[in-house]
């Protein structure tokens, strides 16, 4: 146990990168911590040369991850696009760990993200009293990414102005960051690249211009094509984060994982499973991700106010907070989901009795 909430992944999967790290003999790019074949065992999981096992970071197309790794081998930048959930953030971390050993080097874009966040700042008081110089330069993460040659991630691409956006062109084309206020410049070490990540589906969302997304190789990060898959992506997760929070995991909980996996995957869909009835679709994206934080809602709820059990009851309202974005559009969809498909369903007796009591 530790005192951090969470910690990056190069510290929880410390030992899993050592084991990897000692037992490689593969080819690596100059600034690599692993040859690219153990950057995607990393991810993907297997046994380290040791014998000692890997836990997949990823489940998913193998082939996705080995065109993302390739990517960052060349001076070619990174981009993971998706619609929200689908573990854009978690594939980017984990990428950062095993290659270059540092996940930290992070910008979270937003509207609000302006140049001097992206390129570099100044600490105005050495600024005021001596001028400008490299001590009054306040490095950025990518800025530090360059000079120590390691990756740097921006999270939420396309959320921040299209104009700042087009700041990082220089950086990615020509691997150097220009200061005119010192009449220098900051070139990039070997090692350097970037990942980013971006989705088209939330509202504010900017387009990136063509110039920029050129410099991008985009690898796109589908939702689970199966149930079983999304189960098991939950499952683990689930149990990572009950582990890390000190909560005890009921035994029910892949039981209640499928069926509230179930519930998400056909309103997301709009279709039953079968396929025999239409749904209209909640505004929401109902994604992995959501699911996972329903699922640790729920225990967290099961632990402390139902003697650890694992109920539909427990889980409702968490339910609902996912489902019912648009208090008047989400609820007419998901009363209607429960008339008229999860009243006759055998087995969610519970949940219908659980959510419609709720809405």
């Amino acid at each position: 146990m530790t005192d951090k909430l969470r910690q990056p992944a190069e510290e929880q999967y410390r030992a899993e990168l050592a084991a990897l790290a000692a037992g490689d003999d593969g080819r690596k790019p100059a600034g690599w911590a692993l040859s690219p074949r153990s950057v995607v065992a990393y991810l993907m999981g297997g046994t380290a040369p040791d014998g000692s096992p890997v836990s997949p970071k990823f489940v998913g197309d193998r082939r996705l991850i080995e065109t993302a790794v390739a990517t960052l081998a060349t001076d070619r930048a990174l981009l993971l696009l998706g619609v929200p959930g689908t573990a854009k953030s978690w594939v980017s971390e984990h990428l950062a760990a095993a290659i270059a050993g540092d996940s930290t080097l992070v910008v979270q874009c937003t509207a609000g993200t302006d140049e001097n966040q992206i390129r570099y700042g100044w600490n105005y008081a050495r600024l005021l009293a001596h001028g400008p110089s490299r001590e009054a330069l306040v490095p950025t993460p990518l800025m530090r990414a360059m000079e120590t040659g390691k990756l740097c991630r921006l999270e939420e691409l396309s959320r921040m102005g299209s104009d700042v956006q087009d700041t990082l062109i220089t950086v990615l084309s020509e691997k150097m960051m220009p200061i005119p206020e010192l009449n220098t410049s900051v070139y990039a070490e070997r090692g350097f690249n970037i990942i980013a990540t971006a989705n088209n589906r939330d509202k504010g969302v900017n387009e990136l211009s063509s110039a920029l997304k050129r410099r991008f190789n985009v690898v796109v990060l589908p939702l689970p094509d199966s149930a079983a898959e999304e189960v098991a992506i939950i499952v683990k997760r689930v149990g990572e984060m009950a582990a890390n929070l000190d909560l005890p995991a009921p035994r029910n909980v892949a039981d209640e994982v499928a069926r509230v996996v179930s519930i998400f995957r056909e309103l997301r869909s709009g279709s039953t499973e079968d396929g025999k009835i239409a749904l209209k679709t909640p505004s929401g994206g109902l994604s992995t991700a959501e699911a996972i934080g329903v699922m640790v809602g729920g225990i967290s709820e099961a632990v402390f106010f139902n003697d650890g059990l694992l109920t539909p009851d427990t889980l409702a309202s968490n339910m609902i907070g996912a489902v019912i974005k648009d208090p008047v559009q989400d609820r007419a969809v998901l009363g209607e989901y429960l008339e008229t498909v999860l009243k006759k369903r055998r087995g969610f007796e519970g949940y219908y009795a659980s959510l419609t009591d709720r809405i």
